[in-house]
């Protein structure tokens, strides 16, 4: 199997780093996520490099919703990375990771009046769903004596080739206006005296693996661009959203770089905007790219069994790592304290949750399997722990952050006590 340069299989061991994926395992107890910030650098610098060598503005939005850890937003926001935020508390997050207001952008097909107020008060750009979001804003800012800059999301009805469930460019989607009604869309926001559109934004969907989508997606954006820069709108930036998917098949997906993608995507944003006659800055929102192959997910056998097949019972479940049950998704998974022994049997690993669904891998080759062997389930640094729950009763674990191979907590485990914490006896009960 392929592994990405910051796994290594040292002694029969998997390595993170070139930290003992087992060692943390007893040290910090199991289930376990383990994330490499060093990773995490090296794939922003790797996306604004090859974006910045091409166009000389360029900012790039980490997308939160992959992974909202404070400490790992932290890494980011100290190289220079905005974030494209879906509610307050990914707002909230990102401002207290030293984001700086300007790179921050509200995105979100159903902002609440709270999420509106916060975003006027804190001065931060947002992205617009729909003209009765629109009015909203400009009343809120009016309210506030402060004029909104906004863009409006297009929904520019592409078709990808990623799972329906985020696609989020289809033109039966939820989000966006319908490309051809942006035009009549920025009409109406210039005639608000409380909003200012200096933008406009897009995003096709997630896991992408091929380059082309994006190529379209540019196309429509920089062909809109130029109707809105002849009607009056001066355009700050062209946002093209994120979604460039990684090799979960580690030997079998295809792996475009940020270099593929800024090698078909820029040349049509430069010729566009050249076209109109404009210098916006080239905004875009990598999260999976950035943060998923990151981190590993460890979790310990608790049995074995042979029945219509063979089974290893894991202590983690899909209250950790919800992507298996919800898209499908493959993940590789690698006994780590037998990394190098040879792949005898086959196992479908499954976890603890009351739940037929709650299974990681199926049909897997391994070494031959007992209890208290630990499993590594990679590429769990987007949307891992950022959907996990406390469903059946189950504490959510740890989290662990790697820096060369200094290792520390950027997440306590939660406690049984963590179960109860914010919940009340109603009057009656007490």
């Amino acid at each position: 199997m392929k592994l990405p340069p910051h796994l290594t299989i040292q002694n029969g061991r998997l390595h993170i780093n070139g930290k003992d994926c087992i060692a943390l395992a007893e040290k910090y107890g199991t289930p376990l996520y383990v994330t490499s910030e060093d990773r995490v650098a090296e794939q922003f610098e790797k996306y604004q490099k090859a974006l910045g060598t091409r166009y000389p503005k360029v900012r790039v939005l980490f997308a939160a919703k992959a992974n909202g850890n404070l400490a790992l937003m932290r890494v980011l926001a100290q190289k220079g990375a905005g974030a494209d935020v879906f509610s307050g508390g990914e707002l909230q997050l990102a401002l207290e990771a030293g984001m700086d207001p300007e790179k921050l952008l509200f995105n979100g097909s159903s902002k609440t009046p709270a999420d509106l107020q916060l975003a006027v008060e804190k001065g931060i750009r947002v992205s617009l769903d729909s003209l009765d979001e629109l009015h909203q804003l400009d009343a809120t800012a009016r309210a506030a004596g402060t004029v909104s800059e906004v863009a409006f999301r297009v929904n520019p009805a592409l078709t990808v080739p990623t799972h329906p469930k985020i696609a989020t460019g289809l033109a039966t989607s939820k989000f966006g206006i319908p490309h051809g009604q942006i035009p009549a869309a920025y009409r109406e926001a210039l005639a608000c005296k409380n909003i200012r559109p200096v933008g406009i934004h897009c995003h096709i969907g997630s896991q992408i693996l091929d380059i082309e989508p994006f190529a379209r997606a540019a196309e429509v954006m920089v062909r809109i661009a130029k109707e809105l820069t002849e009607m009056g709108v001066n355009l700050k930036f062209i946002d093209l959203g994120g979604g460039l998917g990684i090799p979960y098949h580690h030997d079998t997906d295809p792996a475009p770089a940020a270099e593929d993608y800024a090698a078909k995507v820029v040349p049509i944003f430069k010729a566009g905007v050249e076209a109109c006659g404009i210098t916006p800055e080239l905004w875009v929102e990598p999260g999976r790219f950035l943060v998923a192959d990151s981190t590993v997910l460890l979790t310990r056998v608790n049995s074995t069994k042979s029945a219509h097949k063979r089974f290893a019972n894991v202590d983690a479940g899909f209250n950790l790592l919800i992507r298996p049950a919800m898209y499908n998704s493959y993940h590789e998974v690698i006994a780590a304290n037998k990394a190098d022994a040879p792949l005898t049997k086959e196992y479908t690993v499954t976890g603890p949750i009351c739940e037929t669904g709650d299974i990681f891998a199926e049909n897997r080759p391994l070494p031959e399997l007992a209890a208290g062997d630990i499993i590594a389930v990679l590429d769990t640094g987007a949307y891992g722990y950022a959907m996990s729950s406390q469903y059946n009763g189950r504490p959510r674990c740890p989290e662990v952050l790697l820096k060369g191979t200094e290792a520390g907590l950027m997440r306590r485990g939660e406690t049984l006590s963590d179960l109860t914490a914010a919940m009340e006896h109603p009057a009656w009960q007490k």
